[in-house]
């Protein structure tokens, strides 16, 4: 996670989402990996979800787009593989919003060897510990689908890794 990070690049980086959970910021979600502002050039690296993460593009084209919009005309956006991304970096604000949103977010850390269909899933509508996977790929890749059997309501999960 980035330390020491200047006040006013925070807020713009908190305003940009993750196009596929629009309720988190790069921020919330931990992708955001090192930032160098040098008088000539921001560098900010971010780690995807996931190799092969179809909205890394669109998260490097929106922090080139705010920062221009802020008046930063020399941004450059590096992808970084290593170490690789981890549920673990979902900040606890960024797991509220999960939950708050419809999205059960992680709720074991990805160093833990439990097989998915294993873990109890609370259903982010109810609460309840009373549901059941459906499927071991949900809306997009990093969530299962899931549904509560109690209040009926299917969910998405952001699977840990």
């Amino acid at each position: 996670m980035v330390v020491n990070l200047d006040s006013e690049l925070r807020e713009i980086l908190e305003k940009v989402k993750d196009p596929e959970v629009p309720v988190l910021s790069i921020l919330d979600l931990g992708i955001v990996r090192e930032i160098t502002n040098t008088s000539d050039l921001i560098t900010i690296k971010i780690t995807p979800t996931y190799t092969g993460c179809p909205a890394m593009d669109m998260i490097a084209v929106d922090i080139k787009a705010i920062f221009q919009e802020h008046g930063y005309q020399n941004v450059e956006v590096d992808l970084v593989l290593s170490p690789a991304w981890t549920t673990d970096w979902i900040s606890e604000n960024g797991k509220r919003k999960l939950k708050e949103y419809g999205i059960a977010p992680p709720v074991h850390s990805s160093d833990k060897t439990v097989l998915i269909g294993d873990k109890i899933i609370p259903c982010p509508q109810c609460d309840s510990e009373n549901t059941q996977m459906i499927s071991q790929f949900g809306s997009t890749a990093c969530k299962a689908l899931y549904k509560c059997l109690d209040c009926k309501e299917p969910f998405d999960y952001f699977k840990c890794h």
